[in-house]
């Protein structure tokens, strides 16, 4: 039988334990020491899985979470820890009181739940190091883990990807993967592990490193192939093999020489086309050996009027390759070459729209590696030294407090102008709902425009009996909490007397007949559909529709909810900002740091949906006040963002909350 499992919200405090959990009968399990990175992980990014739960005397019993259960009783004994007390409401899942599988609910959920796989922890951090500029400092508070756990797993990256999977799948053993970063060739290791793997299935470090080492660098590897002409030209011995290819430059000094040179040189040409203040060369990027380094980033900059045509050339080209990844008959071919041509264009408006800022360019530069066969230019890298002299004025990653001023958000001409419509719409949604303040208004505006002096008392509403028509690039995907609202009011109307059958004039008659209140709910919905574009009132400008929204609109968050269709309009950057600095969600916004933006957006749209039971109290109301300035209604006061509390927890790498 297959039992429902109901979404619920449940206070901490009416949690206990339930004599069905598996891991009762292990009570290590849930000791502060075995549940201390739990607790880390829950307090940076809340309870990522419900809990199981039956209810029990009036109580909720854990079915499966014991251990989150506990983790979240520690978070409430925290004194330091914010936004977690008894009457905390998390996500669970109900089972049901006649279900007689609980003990099979809770060992099938027990045994799916596992800590991160050590590989997967280097993916993550190298991304969060390396795209996102975080720290090992950040990374261990994020995980709640150790710094010196985070420099190990970055190590990881000096070996190929296919000895690192190897590895997460257990082919190899972590200590055989760590032999193959002995050797500064990835493809080289990549090899000679297809060698050792095809003749025995099972591998030792030893083994991996007697192999490398004998292997020594061939004309036919990427590094011999890469440096053999100079390496020749400055007479560098190579012992001859009866295969070509097997031959081997027997002067690993003069090799690792010309290497370094030509990676300089790559490092120096991309610091001279870019701008940078200095360049340098690494055989291998290290991301342990270079976790002290800071970063910049490029921001926003306006283009020129012929990059401005170039990026709509390139907006309107997008469109059309989206609209033809839709086919759902499209072969896989033709949709990966699609996938690439959107990658190219994405790069390319991002070059139009980002550049480096003088001081940032003044003070960072380039580090040439070879990776993956080729060379790769690292840019945007600060020195220790010059990290440590600028006095914490590196640029901060992407959604970390005090960004850099290069990452202020900014609105394009296209999303101001469908913000307006939504505003708008948001408007005539209050003006529906307030009839008797919206026909005192609309006859306001006719008599005054009549007896008046020619100068109309604003130009917000039009009365002319003419709908205004909604023009949005995104209509069927922003939020429709305001279309509602006027569909409810257009609903609840009198419309018996707007019968085509009869005259106008016998409409008119039906028309006097209604009370005042019903004429008030027509006059207020039809002057509705007259509001046109705009964003908050100018009270020099227009001082009746200033106060008039004031009245009726006090929060534009009543008729409106930022979502997805809004966030995906800003840059990842812009997102992360929002998080950290105008919501307080700052430990939020750096572990997303390391997410893709369509990741970061999910969560916006579901923290604004609905926001999520770890909330603060300020945080809480940060979220439900939140929308682009110039959305709010004149006059309103803003909430101060909430300062983030930071876990301080530094143990053992986190499992999934």
């Amino acid at each position: 039988m297959t039992h429902a499992l109901k979404p619920i919200s449940v206070a901490i405090g009416d949690l206990v334990a339930h004599p069905a959990n598996v891991r009762n009968r292990s009570p290590e399990s849930y000791a502060p020491e075995n549940i201390a990175h739990l607790k880390a992980s829950i307090a940076v990014l809340g309870l990522l899985q419900p809990l199981l739960v039956q209810k029990i005397d009036g109580k909720f019993g854990v079915l499966a979470g014991g251990r989150r259960h506990a983790a979240l009783l520690e978070l409430v004994a925290d004194k330091t820890a914010k936004g977690f007390t008894k009457s905390t409401r998390i996500d669970c899942r109900l089972v049901p009181d006649d279900c007689d599988v609980t003990t099979a609910l809770s060992l099938a959920e027990n045994i799916t739940q596992a800590p991160m796989n050590a590989i997967d922890e280097f993916e993550a951090f190298a991304r969060m190091m390396e795209v996102d500029g975080q720290t090992p400092e950040t990374i261990a508070k994020t995980f709640g883990t150790t710094v010196a756990a985070v420099k190990g797993r970055l190590r990881y990256g000096l070996i190929h990807p296919d000895i690192r999977a190897a590895a997460r799948a257990k082919s190899i053993t972590l200590d055989t993967m760590k032999a193959f970063a002995d050797h500064p060739s990835q493809e080289v290791q990549r090899e000679v592990f297809e060698a050792l793997t095809k003749e025995d299935s099972y591998l030792q470090a030893y083994t991996v490193r007697n192999a490398l080492k004998s292997r020594g660098v061939q004309v036919s590897d990427d590094i011999g192939a890469f440096v053999r002409k100079d390496y020749q030209a400055r007479g560098g011995v190579i012992a001859a093999d009866l295969l070509e290819e097997h031959s081997v430059l027997e002067d690993s000094e003069l090799v690792e020489t010309i290497l370094l040179e030509k990676l300089a040189a790559a490092a120096e040409e991309t610091r001279a086309k870019m701008g940078f203040a200095w360049a340098d060369a690494v055989i291998r990027y290290d991301y342990s050996a270079m976790a002290d380094y800071g970063r910049v980033y490029p921001g926003p900059v306006e283009p020129d009027e012929k990059g401005q045509k170039r990026l709509d050339e390139i907006t309107a080209e997008l469109e059309t390759l989206e609209r033809e990844m839709e086919n759902e008959d499209l072969e896989d071919e033709a949709y990966n070459d699609l996938y690439e041509r959107v990658d190219v264009l994405e790069a390319e408006a991002r070059d139009l729209q980002e550049a480096y800022g003088a001081e940032d360019l003044a003070r960072s530069g380039v580090i040439a590696s070879w990776s993956n066969g080729q060379v790769t230019c690292h840019v945007g890298l600060v020195r220790p030294e010059d990290k440590a002299e600028s006095s914490g004025k590196t640029s901060a990653a992407p959604g970390e407090s005090g960004a850099a001023a290069s990452e202020e958000i900014t609105y394009p001409a296209s999303l101001t102008e469908d913000l307006k419509t939504e505003r708008a719409m948001a408007l005539g949604a209050a003006m529906a709902m307030h009839p008797e303040a919206t026909l005192d208004l609309t006859l306001f505006k006719l008599v005054t425009d009549v007896l008046g002096h020619g100068v109309g008392v604003t130009h917000a509403i039009k009365v002319d009996a003419r709908q205004e028509y909604r023009n949005h690039a995104k209509m069927d995907e922003i939020d429709g909490t305001s279309l509602e609202q006027v569909a409810a009011a257009h609903d609840a109307l009198d419309l018996s007397w707007a019968d085509d059958a009869k005259s106008p004039a016998d409409q008119f008659a039906l028309f006097r007949a209604l009370d005042a209140g019903e004429k008030a709910r027509l006059v207020a919905y039809a002057t509705a559909t007259t509001t046109q574009s705009c964003f908050a009132r100018d009270r020099q400008r227009d001082s009746l529709m200033h106060d008039f929204e004031v009245e009726i609109m006090p929060d534009i968050r009543a008729h409106w909810t930022p979502n997805a269709a809004l966030f995906n309009r800003f840059k990842k950057a812009w997102l992360l900002k929002i998080l950290g600095e105008e919501l307080g969600l700052a430990q939020e916004a750096v572990t997303l740091a390391s997410s893709t933006k369509k990741e970061v957006v999910a969560f916006c749209d579901k923290l604004f949906a609905e926001p999520f039971a770890t909330l603060t109290d300020a945080q809480r109301a940060a979220v439900a006040a939140w929308c682009p300035p110039m959305m709010q209604t004149s006059g309103t006061e803003t909430i101060d963002a909430p300062e983030a509390e930071t876990p301080e927890d530094e143990t053992g790498v986190a499992e999934a909350a």
